[in-house]
């Protein structure tokens, strides 16, 4: 048994924790999918699947409710796989371990997987529970959401019979999101030449560590360090005057995680190596003190290593450390409709190096299609600049906000009834998968709702235990407040 058994709603969190036990970062996700299979059979609920893996779960309404409009709840099935460095685990093959803390539920040293888990285990838990009242109801799961929304790409029209889409992928309970930001990853690619190490030199491993990472489209205005983008502030500010190479430089796991760690491999002159040493300890301080309001446990660690690489030529290392400390992170621009939501914003979030190449990853995020196009056209500049190549991919649209959507107004008018307070209605900086089912069902009604949850796409990943019942309970009411169809 779980200890979040003993949390309420019982089947729900019962039901997550069944999926914490079944590894299904993206990619991996197949298991899980069997497992929900099976259960539905067992259950006597209609389920299938199309062609891209997408699970769909019926059952009809509950009687005296046929009329209603058919709803269908959705939610994914990956999880983004994150975990501290000094944790020792196979996001293809350990469960994840949930605890309580205080108020809410966190795991050991990994991402919770309660984006978009608590979701899908609401959704199921409706499926589940046979005294919850509904209309002609289904429930839609898809497949690698977060590593670039493969099912939604994959939906074909049809499928569906529902006319309002119940989306469980947010984050803020309170919060009513009715629009989200569109996307498209950016790869750089930089050619590299390589040399040999100077003669007499000595290799060390310089990493950054210690940083928050999180989510890349809605904690992006926090200002949280970004590992890829302060380590090679640092190579660029000492690499000609302490005479380094640079053999390997590595950062960030994921496009859409804001990198919490990046490591360079270096050769230095041994007269060179105490005062590089006092560069990194400078450096340390200084970044402590700039970002002292958000990050408390940053980490500059030098040490001795080995290697059989070479060294990037000099041309090569000037062109790649430029490239990188050029490119742009952050909050390109704030929302004028929208007060307080970011409008641009892009990650750096993945750079690796090969014997002949260096990969930069970005993922672009806007509420608008002309600042996502204003940012690939900088960043292909920036590439031009370096001499490198660039090439958008998997672009995916945003959700344009509906003002008059008659189920964002249910929504709205139920919160206010049951909890006496008016909820927000918001558009969130992240990607949700609304924006590309509105291409094979234009027609569907969508909204948005989730409970508290802080610190996703990052081991400091947490749910918060109240505001998961307050979801549910605004969840069951909405089911049972579906009009009938015209």
């Amino acid at each position: 048994m779980s200890e979040l058994s003993q949390l309420s709603p019982q089947p729900l969190w019962d039901i997550f924790a069944k999926i914490c036990s079944i590894p299904h970062p993206s990619y991996h996700e197949e298991a899980l999918a069997q497992h929900i299979v099976e259960w539905a059979q067992a259950q006597n609920i209609h389920v299938e699947r199309d062609q891209v893996g997408n699970i769909l779960l019926r059952k009809p309404a509950t009687a005296g409710m046929e009329k209603r409009k058919p709803v269908v709840l959705q939610a994914h099935l990956d999880m983004v796989p994150q975990k501290n460095n000094d944790t020792v685990h196979d996001f293809t093959k350990d469960p994840i371990q949930p605890y309580i803390d205080n108020g809410w539920v966190k795991a050991r040293g990994t991402t919770l997987g309660s984006d978009n888990g608590i979701g899908m285990a609401s959704a199921l838990a409706v499926l589940a529970d046979n005294s919850v009242e509904h209309g002609p109801l289904e429930v839609l799961l898809t497949m690698t959401e977060e590593a670039g929304m493969d099912g939604a790409f994959g939906l074909q029209p049809n499928w569906l019979q529902a006319d309002i889409l119940i989306n469980t992928d947010s984050e803020t309970e309170g919060e009513i999101y009715m629009g989200c930001a569109g996307g498209v990853d950016f790869i750089t690619t930089l050619p590299l030449q390589r040399d040999a190490i100077a003669a007499g030199a000595s290799l060390f491993k310089l990493t950054l560590k210690g940083l928050k990472g999180g989510h890349s489209g809605a904690e992006i205005h926090l200002g949280l360090g970004n590992a890829n983008k302060l380590l090679a502030r640092f190579l660029c500010e000492h690499a000609d005057t302490l005479g380094l190479q640079l053999l390997d430089f590595t950062g960030g796991t994921l496009r859409n995680a804001i990198p919490r760690e990046a490591s360079a491999i270096l050769a230095v002159a041994a007269n060179q190596q105490n005062a590089l040493q006092a560069a990194v300890n400078e450096f340390l301080a200084t970044l402590k003190f700039e970002l002292a309001a958000v990050e408390k446990n940053i980490t500059l660690l030098l040490e001795s290593t080995e290697s059989n690489a070479k060294a990037l030529s000099q041309d090569s290392q000037n062109r790649f450390l430029a490239l990188l400390n050029a490119t742009p992170n952050g909050v390109i621009r704030m929302s004028d409709d929208v007060k307080g939501v970011v409008e641009t914003s892009l990650n750096l979030g993945v750079v690796s190096l090969t014997e002949k190449e260096a990969e930069i990853v970005c993922l672009i995020r806007s509420l608008i299609d002309s600042g996502k196009d204003y940012v690939v056209s900088m960043l292909t500049s920036v590439g031009q600049l370096a001499g490198a190549k660039t090439s958008p991919k998997g672009g995916y649209p945003g959700w344009k906000p509906d003002a008059a959507s008659p189920v964002m107004a249910l929504v709205r008018e139920l919160y206010q009834d049951l909890f006496n307070k008016t909820p927000n209605i918001m558009v969130i900086h992240a990607g949700l998968e609304c924006g590309l089912f509105k291409k094979p069902y234009p027609d569907m009604d969508m909204v948005s709702i989730g409970p508290t949850i802080t610190g996703p796409h990052s081991p400091d990943e947490q749910v918060h235990i109240e505001s998961v019942a307050l979801y549910w309970k605004l969840l069951i009411e909405l089911l049972k407040a579906i009009p009938e169809k015209a």
